[in-house]
């Protein structure tokens, strides 16, 4: 599970943002690699690659349940 906390901001700061970011295509509007970052207060996470696509640390947890050899099959 991945939560994100807001900080407060100003109708400018957001304004400005949206002007520099225009990140209409983001959930939240908000991309923690981008400047959207100086908005955020926290991210808490046991998996951060979840915040920005496929959770990879679960996904690859997922494979290894299944019996896929993640690391052997490149062996």
């Amino acid at each position: 599970m991945t939560r994100v906390r807001f900080r407060d901001y100003s109708d400018a700061e957001i304004e400005t943002y949206l002007r520099a970011e225009t990140p209409y295509n983001r959930a939240g509007s908000a991309k923690s690699e981008g400047l959207s970052i100086a908005l955020l207060d926290a991210i808490e996470s046991d998996d951060p690659t979840a915040l920005i696509g496929l959770p990879l640390i679960e996904f690859t947890r997922m494979l290894r349940a299944a019996g896929f050899p993640i690391l052997g099959a490149w062996a």
